[in-house]
C-alpha cells in the first residue's frame, strides 16, 4: 500500500483511508494493553452511600459513633484543634455549631456544642454571655426550665445589660413559678424600654398566676388541716374502742397511722376506715372470703352498727354465681375471723354488731379492713377450715 502520509495533497477519500489506519492501529493498541480492574473509584453498589460521606456531598453531619472520612477528620481538626486557634477562636467555632443545632431545632446537641465552648475558658465575657445565653434558649426549649434560668443568670454575671439573656430569665422564672424573680426580671426590663410589650404581659401574666398560686395554697393549707382534724377524731375514736391491729405487737399501744388504716385489699384501697358525718360512727371496708370456691365478696363501707346478718342478707341478695347449690344463704351458713396472733378462728354471733364483733378479745383488723371467712354450716368444708393449720404470729 503506498504511504499516505508522505504526499502533500490529499484527496477526501486518502484523508478518509488516513483516518481508518490510524483507528484500527489505536484499537490494536488498546487491546495490547494489560487487563487491570479499575478499584480506586467508588464500588457500584455502595457509591451514594460513599458519596454521603464525602465532606463536599454530605447532607448530614456526622453523629457520635459514625465513620468518618479522612478529610473530614482534616477539616474538624483545622476548626478545633488548640494548636491551630486561639481559645476565643474555638469558642466562636462551637458557638457556629451550636447555632447550626438551634436552627435544626436539635436542641440536644446544640446544648452539647454550647457547652464545648464554655469548656474552652474562653476568657471574653461578651463570648461567654452568648454561649451560657444560646444554652440557656437550648435549654428552654426542651423544657429544662431551672438549667435555662441558671444559664441565663450566668450570662447576665458577664454581660449585666444583656437584654435577650433578662428576658430568657424572665421567661424561665415564670415557667419555675419563681414569681418574685420574674416580677424583678420584667422590672428591669421596662426600666430599659418602657414599650417592651412581652415583658408587660409576662408581667401581668405572672401576678395572675402568682394570685392563683397563693390561693391554692391557702386552700390546700385549710383542707390539710381539715385533714388532718378528721384523722385525730378518728384516731381518737379508734383508740377509745380499744381497736387492736393484727401487724402491731399485742402488749404496746398500736401506732396508727395513715398507712396502718390504709386497705391493703385492692378493691378497699380508696376506701379506709373513717367517722360518719356527726363523727358518732365508724365505717368500715370488709372482705367476706369463701373458702371452698377460693375467692372473696367486699364491702367498701359498713357501719359498725350493721350486725352480721346485715352483711349477710346484703351479700346473699342474690345467689352467689359459683354457688350451684345454693348452699350460701344467711341461715346456712356460719361466719369466723382468725386471731393470727393466737394461730386460731372464731366463729362470730351473727346478732353481734359490727363494733361487738371488733371489741372482741381474739379480734383484729387485718391489712387495714374487717376479714371475714364464710362457710356452709356442719359441712366438711366448715371443718375443714376449721381444723386447718395456723402458726401465730411471731414479733422480732
Amino acid at each position: 500500500m503506498e504511504n499516505l502520509a508522505t504526499k502533500k495533497n490529499w484527496t477526501d477519500e486518502e484523508r478518509l483511508e488516513l483516518a481508518a489506519q490510524l483507528d484500527a492501529q489505536l484499537d490494536e493498541f488498546i487491546d495490547g494493553l494489560e487487563k487491570k480492574r479499575y478499584e480506586e473509584g467508588w464500588p457500584e453498589d455502595r457509591w451514594q452511600e460513599e458519596m454521603d460521606k464525602h465532606p463536599f456531598f454530605m447532607k448530614r453531619t456526622p453523629q457520635p459513633g459514625d465513620e468518618v472520612h479522612p478529610m473530614f477528620e482534616g477539616l474538624q481538626k483545622l476548626k478545633y484543634d488548640p494548636e491551630e486557634n486561639t481559645l476565643e477562636e474555638l469558642a466562636l467555632n462551637y458557638k457556629e455549631d451550636g447555632n447550626f443545632y438551634m436552627k435544626h431545632k436539635k436542641f440536644r446537641m446544640a446544648v452539647y456544642s454550647f457547652s464545648e465552648g464554655i469548656k474552652t475558658k474562653c476568657e471574653n465575657p461578651d463570648v461567654l454571655a452568648v454561649l451560657y445565653n444560646n444554652r440557656s434558649a437550648a435549654h428552654y426549649f426542651i423544657k429544662n426550665h431551672r438549667s435555662a434560668l441558671s444559664d441565663a443568670q450566668r450570662a447576665l454575671f458577664y454581660k449585666p445589660d444583656y437584654t435577650k439573656a433578662r428576658w430568657r430569665a424572665a421567661q424561665c422564672a415564670y415557667e419555675l413559678e419563681k414569681f418574685d424573680v420574674c416580677t424583678q426580671l420584667c422590672e428591669e426590663l421596662l426600666e430599659v424600654d418602657i414599650d417592651h410589650k412581652d415583658a408587660k404581659a409576662l408581667l401581668h401574666k405572672n401576678k395572675m398566676r402568682k394570685l392563683d398560686a397563693e390561693r391554692n395554697q391557702r386552700k390546700e393549707a385549710a383542707e390539710s388541716k381539715r385533714r388532718l382534724t378528721r384523722f385525730h377524731k378518728l384516731r381518737d375514736a379508734l383508740e377509745q374502742r380499744a381497736i387492736k391491729f393484727d401487724d402491731q405487737p399485742i402488749n404496746k399501744r398500736p401506732n396508727i397511722t395513715e398507712n396502718l388504716l390504709r386497705p391493703k385489699f385492692l378493691p378497699l384501697e380508696d376506701y379506709p376506715v373513717h367517722l360518719d358525718e356527726d363523727s358518732s360512727s365508724l365505717i368500715w371496708p370488709a372482705a367476706f372470703s369463701y373458702p371452698e370456691f377460693l375467692l372473696s365478696d367486699f364491702q367498701q363501707q359498713l357501719p359498725e352498727t350493721a350486725t352480721m346478718l346485715d352483711c349477710l342478707n346484703t351479700l346473699f341478695a342474690e345467689p352467689l354465681p359459683c354457688d350451684k347449690t345454693l348452699s350460701y344463704r344467711p341461715d346456712n351458713v356460719h361466719v369466723y375471723y382468725e386471731n393470727r396472733k393466737a394461730g386460731c378462728v372464731h366463729k362470730v354471733t351473727l346478732s353481734k354488731t359490727l363494733r361487738e364483733i371488733i371489741n372482741e378479745k381474739g379480734f383484729f383488723v387485718s391489712g387495714g379492713a374487717l376479714l371475714f371467712y364464710v362457710v356452709p354450716k356442719n359441712t366438711r368444708i366448715e371443718q375443714e377450715f376449721i381444723h386447718q393449720q395456723r402458726r401465730p404470729l411471731v414479733y422480732s
